[in-house]
């Protein structure tokens, strides 16, 4: 299978959100015991769908959250992060998952869509992002958060942009452009 991330919540071990693309099986290793899910198969589309799911323990099924995202954006994208307090909240940046799938922000439109109730609806943020002729995406990796109160998100894009939110993704501002194609982004809080 082709797993692309497992984000587990910080302050305990049972929720963990799995983002995996061309995956008919989950494997899952919890208290040391490797397990393998099935993914419902129906809701694969071969070479295209980004699957998000969110297991809440004790439970045993996978539930996939990202089906409730708008139809215009779709629940194709690379990174997804977890609230470091709150595990019914996560952020991700989806991107075009149209025939062509070209990898980049719908319509040139690049936002972070939030969900606070673990995947049931979703909010686009978006103020003071490109409005239009943004043809960027970011990176499974390059997408975090610090663990401050509101948390601060971090991304950084393929063309070279790191964007920042003091927020939650209330509002975002460009804090670095020029770089390269940025593969992976950490947060720190720093004594």
């Amino acid at each position: 299978p082709a797993l692309l991330s497992i984000l587990a919540h910080l302050a305990t071990q049972h929720h963990l959100v799995v983002c995996a693309r061309g995956v008919e099986h989950l494997f899952e290793n919890f208290l040391g015991v490797l397990r393998v899910q099935l993914v419902a198969p129906e809701s694969r589309r071969i070479g295209a769908l980004m699957l998000d799911h969110r297991l809440d323990r004790p439970a045993d099924e996978w539930v996939r959250v990202g089906k409730s995202m708008p139809k215009r954006v779709g629940d194709i994208g690379f990174p997804m992060v977890v609230h470091p307090h709150d595990a019914d909240t996560a952020w991700v940046f989806p991107m075009d998952g149209t025939s062509v799938w070209p990898r980049t922000s719908p319509a040139g439109r690049p936002a972070v869509h939030v969900t606070r109730n673990a995947g049931k609806t979703w909010r686009r943020l978006a103020d003071g992002l490109p409005e239009q002729q943004a043809w960027w995406t970011v990176k499974r990796q390059a997408m975090t958060a610090d663990v401050l109160d509101p948390v601060g998100l971090y991304f950084g894009t393929t063309s070279g942009e790191l964007w920042a939110s003091r927020d939650e993704g209330g509002r975002w501002f460009c804090i670095a452009r020029h770089l390269p194609e940025i593969y992976a982004v950490e947060a720190a809080v720093l004594a």
